[in-house]
């Protein structure tokens, strides 16, 4: 009887993270790193370990760029484009493509 009602939560529990997103699945992962490897959880997971990496590297980077971009943009007085802000963030040793900094700029 204890372990129907185990396997049927280990079933629900199973169900509910094989329909999630990609991001949820990664958070998952880094919740669990200090007591699964990545590759084990990625295999439970049914999520490509490349995007596992691709996700978390990411997510960092983009955040420390927005950063940036955004103060670069206002120090202007909202004048500078694409161009201009690539050339300021070169200077800072960032270097990052003038369609990337569009794109966070939308």
């Amino acid at each position: 009887m204890e372990l129907r009602k185990r396997n049927k939560q280990l079933e629900m529990g199973n169900d509910i993270l094989s329909s999630a997103e990609n991001r949820t699945k990664v958070n998952v992962i880094k919740n669990n790193l200090h007591k699964y490897s990545i590759s084990a959880m990625c295999k439970v997971l049914q999520l490509p370990r490349s995007t596992y990496y691709y996700e978390a590297k990411e997510r960092q980077a983009e955040d420390e760029i927005t950063s940036h971009i955004i103060k670069i943009f206002y120090d202007s007085r909202q004048n500078y484009g694409t161009r201009k802000i690539k050339k300021m963030l070169n200077k800072l040793g960032k270097f990052v493509s003038r369609r990337r900094i569009g794109r966070i700029m939308k």
